[in-house]
């Protein structure tokens, strides 16, 4: 099992204000199955976000205040999430197994988990991937996401993140 160092004390503080202070996200297009869009509450970081079949959301992207890349699943299958609390979670890459600390968010009353990473390069790994599963705190699978498109996704985002600047 391989552990992912997600956040350190000093990110959970600026997540805490950059998601209290969360603005709405800039469209700029969609492709391959995923929205590509600006998250101006992550200094204008670029994301990749898709809607699944039970109306969960997942992002990939960015996070240009904090030099990292991250992923979120907004899924009310998390149950009871706080907002910026930390949780353990694993979640699993084509059998290729995480550890890793989340932070709680919601949305529109619908819990979700981030995961932060300091390798930025690290969210192009997960778009090689087949199927991401994330796993809440007790193990218990939270959902299957399939990764179909967001390589080339994501080759779009890494375009509007050098356009960002």
């Amino acid at each position: 099992m391989k552990t992912i160092v997600a956040l350190c004390a000093a990110a959970i503080l600026s997540l805490g204000a950059t998601a209290a202070s969360a603005q709405a996200l800039i469209d700029k297009g969609f492709v391959s199955g995923w929205n590509v869009m600006v998250d101006p509450s992550f200094g204008n970081g670029c994301l990749i976000q898709t809607v699944t079949q039970d109306l969960s959301v997942v992002r990939i992207g960015y996070d240009v205040t904090g030099n990292r890349g991250y992923f979120v699943v907004f899924h009310k299958a998390w149950g009871d999430i706080e907002k910026g609390k930390t949780y353990d979670v694993t979640f699993d890459l084509d059998g290729q197994i995480y550890d890793a600390v989340a932070t709680g968010f919601v949305q529109d009353r619908v819990p979700g988990a981030g995961v932060f990473f300091t390798d930025r390069e690290f969210i192009h790994s997960i778009a090689q991937k087949k199927v991401m599963t994330v796993y809440n705190q007790a193990g218990e699978k939270v959902i299957a996401i399939d990764l179909k498109g967001s390589a080339k996704a994501l080759d779009y985002a890494r375009k509007c993140q050098a356009e960002q600047g």
